[in-house]
């Protein structure tokens, strides 16, 4: 674990933004990157996701869930532990391990935050800022129905391997719309969760500049 840490701290913004630096800054990443969109400026909403990174015996993986089907938004899509950001929230890493304790029970003391990739853009209008944290030993998940149906871990190697990260399409609205995918046994990682995965790798690589 203590190689990965030194790596992903080394290319990853240690100070996590505030709500209002997050929704000023610039928004590099997101559903309109692959498609030469310009980005969604007004009526941005906030939100913080967790992607949280646990040691096994064979390695680091990294927790991911399924959304519970009945959901009006994006429903059965993987998707990393979190949510919008709240009034009541001081910060969006606060909101991140607050919608984490709610979605999967990992309550924020068993988290170490490390810092923030790039804030990713969504087509339904969020700004999402992804949060870097590793899992201390201990935890236990503890899935909310109401939002999550599954819970399941990858293993930091396959996330981090480039070779699996794969550019899709679909027609939606009469276009194609190009996105990041990538195939984990039964699971489907696609859309802003594997943007934001491969934002990880980019910078990993080299390709994004602190």
């Amino acid at each position: 674990m203590r190689g990965y840490r030194s790596l992903l701290s080394s290319v990853i913004n240690p100070d996590i933004p505030t709500v209002d630096e997050l929704m000023f800054g610039d928004a590099d990443h997101g559903d309109h990157s692959l498609n030469k969109l310009d980005p969604i400026s007004l009526s941005l909403k906030p939100a913080a996701v967790l992607m949280p990174i646990v040691e096994r015996p064979s390695g680091p993986h990294m927790i991911l869930t399924v959304r519970a089907s009945h959901l009006p938004k994006h429903s059965g899509q993987v998707a990393f532990p979190g949510g919008k950001i709240e009034p009541s929230d001081p910060t969006p890493g606060h909101a991140a391990l607050r919608e984490t304790h709610e979605e999967i029970g990992i309550h924020p003391d068993y988290v170490e935050l490390i810092g923030a990739l790039d804030s990713y853009q969504t087509g339904t209008a969020y700004r999402v800022l992804p949060v870097l944290g590793f899992v201390k030993d201990g935890f236990s998940f503890e899935i909310e129905q109401n939002e999550v149906s599954d819970i399941f871990e990858v293993p930091l190697d396959f996330i981090l391997d480039e070779r699996n990260h794969h550019i899709e399409s679909r027609k939606f609205e009469g276009h194609n719309r190009y996105f990041y995918a990538m195939h984990y046994n039964n699971y489907y990682i696609w859309g802003a969760t594997a943007g934001m995965i491969h934002n990880l790798t980019d910078r990993l690589n080299g390709d994004v500049k602190l």
